[in-house]
């Protein structure tokens, strides 16, 4: 029996999407094999899809990363399957309600053909990630890869760390990155984001992604660092984030608002998978 998927990306944060009546019971080395980009298809994130649990939505989702962990929310992933689903609607259907594990996500395709969701709300209080602290006050400091480190946690659905960096290039994301990954503050880990402020509307960005790696963007990294930023009083409410794999924009009005992602999401082939792979 074969398996179809189309696989997709936004900014090079690649996925591949396969959908069903219910979630098979995915085994994490079947994941693992398949996100190989030398044996398998290749893949930041897997995304299942399957038939709304409530007939106000339109989709319900699930992400598997490629370590074959699943994990609470991925912006960009959301994007995709916004995308997907326009090209499935009727009459160009272009707004989406979309289920997941914690919550839904209003989507929409923009008139020049970008993709905008609704991430919810970002929460700032330390055990919403989990992080463990006795310190009182962001930002906060921890001890990494043998140095200091100096940083903000935002959960957007999932845990964010973030640190601000004076050059981007030469940030140290290859031990920050899994140290911080798999510090024993974070006891679910942690996505880590490194930003260089480069105006109050403008950052750079390189997220080291858990049970991942670096990725080329990262949706729910980019509204963390947004929100970040805005909070230790840098940026504006409205920024444009430059990532490895592009730009994307995003929109945030301050406490208790609702974060907006916007960008582009990309078809980029379809296939069948041998389940025997």
């Amino acid at each position: 029996m074969s398996i179809p998927f189309v696989k997709m990306h936004a900014l090079g944060n690649d996925f591949v999407v396969m959908r069903g009546k219910t979630a098979p019971r995915f085994d994490a080395a079947f994941i693992r094999r398949i996100s190989n980009r030398r044996t398998g298809i290749g893949f930041d994130q897997l995304l299942w899809l399957e038939p709304p649990h409530s007939e106000a939505h339109d989709v319900f989702y699930r992400i598997f990363n490629a370590d074959g962990g699943e994990v609470e929310q991925c912006g960009n992933g959301a994007r995709c399957i916004a995308r997907l689903l326009a090209g499935d609607g009727p009459d160009h259907q272009s707004t989406f309600l979309m289920e997941y594990g914690h919550g839904v996500v209003n989507a929409n395709i923009t008139v020049d053909g970008l993709v905008s969701v609704g991430m919810g709300i970002p929460n700032t209080e330390p055990a919403a990630l989990p992080f463990v602290t006795t310190q009182k006050a962001a930002p906060y400091q921890t001890q990494a890869a043998g140095q200091n480190v100096e940083f903000r946690v935002v959960s957007m659905g999932n845990p964010h760390a973030v640190l601000m960096v004076d050059d981007i290039d030469n940030a140290n994301v290859a031990d920050l990155g899994p140290a911080l990954e798999r510090h024993e503050c974070f006891p679910n880990r942690a996505n880590i984001g490194f930003m260089q402020v480069l105006g109050n509307s403008h950052i750079k960005l390189r997220v080291f992604e858990r049970g991942v790696g670096e990725t080329q963007a990262c949706g729910t990294g980019a509204c963390a660092a947004a929100v970040a930023g805005q909070l230790a009083g840098l940026l504006g409410n409205k920024v444009t984030v430059s990532l490895p794999g592009g730009d994307v924009e995003v929109h945030w009005s301050g406490p208790d608002s609702e974060v907006y992602l916007t960008g582009e999401a990309i078809t980029v082939f379809e296939g069948q998978l041998n389940d025997n792979l």
